[in-house]
């Protein structure tokens, strides 16, 4: 199937979308982009269910082709296509940042990160639809509202329809090189906080208990647990503490990132940071967090499933290429379920979270291109 003819489709609908602001704590804001979305999967006449929440956007659940005949091994949901209405920037970036069509990329906030993947996703259906074509499976939407916060409100759902799916797809940008992601490192964090005795620091300096001072060494402790073979990384990108030079400080924090690699290793660098202890006499340490998206390793199911897609792709003249990145998404939560996933099936851009996000304008067709072989021929 040629999508030129639905560049125009994509393009408008793509403008819409990054014009609707969506910041990921703005209910308001992310359920107005729900709406447009709704539009469209009314409009191709979707069955549809949304998930209410009250602090954050609700999220969307559409199915199409459930007429399809089922066989006894074929799991319920067929397709599952997870996409993300939120993205990372506050209310008023686009009159910074408009959405704007530069030489062969289209820019604008969000405009890879994702809304140019639902743009896609919507495409094939529509273009299927139209020409009277089938999937192979049902196919099942779950558009988000939370991903760039950690999916606390959807990851449940995300499992919950990840694990009856014959296939999950999940419409992240591509690598700038067109690599679809078959690796994410896990992603978590941890948040340290130390208790001193705070005291004048000219008159009584000896009977202060200095917070930061605590704190430095833990900082070096917890750099120190990265493994560069390994996969794993830390990172103290927060830390504050102190009222005034001239007070030794009775309380200091820091906010940790945390990356691993390989399934375990997450385990173990929880344990190592839990059990930090204080070096200096009457001070405390409190620590909170963890893990947050486990690791989606290019194992076994992940090799087999991308070559799967590389043939599928080739057969329409697509050279399909497999990498990865530090950073992870909602097939994160897909990975470890033992359900075959795809990542970074949407559109090809980069400068993502930055003021110069983009993607490349050609790449709305060669997408769905692909995407539409994957749903008529897996």
């Amino acid at each position: 199937m040629n999508f030129e003819s639905y560049y125009p489709y994509m393009f408008a609908l793509l403008k819409k979308l990054v014009e609707t602001e969506s910041p990921s704590h703005n209910k308001s804001s992310v359920d107005t982009v729900g709406k447009i979305i709704l539009e469209e999967l009314k409009s191709m006449g979707a069955s549809i269910e949304i998930v209410h929440n009250e602090t954050r956007g609700n999220h969307i659940i559409a199915t199409f082709f459930t007429n399809l005949t089922k066989l006894k091994n074929e799991k319920e949901y067929g397709f599952l296509i997870l996409c993300h209405m939120d993205t990372v920037y506050p209310i008023g970036t686009i009159n910074t940042m408009p959405f704007q069509e530069l030489d062969d990329k289209l820019l604008g906030p969000g405009v890879a990160d994702m809304k140019s993947g639902s743009v896609i996703a919507l495409a094939v259906i529509k273009s299927m639809i139209d020409n009277n074509q089938q999937s192979s499976f049902p196919v099942t939407f779950l558009f988000t509202s939370d991903e760039e916060i950690g999916s606390g409100s959807s990851k449940e759902w995300i499992e919950k329809l990840a694990i009856n799916s014959e296939l999950v797809l999940v419409m992240e940008p591509g690598m700038p090189d067109g690599s679809i992601k078959t690796w994410r490192k896990g992603v978590g964090g941890f948040h340290i906080e130390v208790h001193g005795q705070a005291a004048h620091a000219g008159g009584n300096h000896e009977k202060g208990r200095n917070a930061i001072e605590e704190l430095a060494h833990q900082v070096i402790t917890v750099q120190k647990l990265t493994n560069y073979k390994q996969g794993t990384t830390l990172n103290v990108g927060v830390i504050q503490g102190g009222i005034g030079e001239n007070v030794v400080p009775d309380h200091a924090w820091m906010d940790v990132d945390l990356r691993v690699m390989k399934p375990g290793e997450a385990e173990r660098i929880i344990q190592e940071v839990n059990q930090l202890a204080p070096v200096l006499q009457g001070t405390t340490i409190q620590i909170s967090g963890g893990l947050n998206r486990p690791p989606m390793p290019y194992d076994n199911l992940m090799q087999t499933t991308f070559a799967k897609a590389k043939k599928i792709a080739e057969k329409i003249g697509i050279k399909l290429h497999a990498s990865g990145t530090g950073g992870a998404s909602d097939g994160n939560f897909v990975a470890p379920l033992g359900i075959p996933v795809l990542d970074g099936l949407g559109a090809i851009g980069g400068d993502y979270h930055s003021k110069s996000e983009y993607i490349i304008k050609e790449s709305l067709v060669s997408r769905a291109e692909f995407l539409s072989a994957i749903l008529q021929n897996w």
